[in-house]
């Protein structure tokens, strides 16, 4: 009984997580624009799990953890890959002040992380991240890791300016 219903939200969980790619792969040969999309996904996605274990491993360490042990979840490549579809939100709020798109960007990261959240606990039952320390909401979102947000906020507008910078070589393009 319980092999299946581990094969089950297995399944599904797995589904959840390649749904993002399939909207940007509905017929990438016409449209340059979708591998331009899919690249800066793959980018935002890996970042988001660099800083994870970057983050998780300086935490051990301060915990007295001389082998820095560090750790993400899989799951977090599509969440942070979803920073993509912010974009326009960037664009759109760029002329505000920094400490505005700072606590901008707070806010969108926790509607972010409780929604995609309770997706995932919804899909496979659990949640990859369970809060239970700091102040904590349903185990999904922490406030008091608002400063961490939005710092993150910030720096993922600086990685959106470089990529803006930076052309695609058309031996790249379809």
């Amino acid at each position: 009984m319980l092999k299946g219903n581990i094969k089950a939200t297995s399944l599904t969980g797995l589904v959840a997580f390649i749904l993002p790619f399939l909207y940007l792969l509905h017929n990438p040969a016409k449209d340059p624009q979708n591998i331009i999309m899919i690249t800066k996904y793959i980018i935002y996605g890996l970042l988001g799990l660099n800083l994870e274990v970057l983050f998780t491993g300086f935490m051990s360490g301060l915990q007295g953890n001389p082998r820095l042990i560090a750790h993400t979840y899989l799951w977090m490549l599509p969440i942070y890959g979803l920073a993509v579809f912010l974009e326009p939100l960037h664009n759109r709020i760029r002329p505000l002040h920094w400490y505005l798109r700072g606590i901008i960007w707070v806010l969108i990261i926790w509607v972010v992380e409780l929604s995609t959240g309770s997706l995932i606990r919804t899909i496979i039952g659990t949640s990859p991240w369970i809060y239970q320390e700091g102040w904590e909401i349903a185990g999904l979102i922490r406030l008091d890791m608002a400063p961490l947000w939005f710092c993150t906020g910030l720096l993922f507008e600086q990685i959106h300016d470089r990529l803006m910078v930076g052309k695609f070589p058309e031996q790249y393009l379809p």
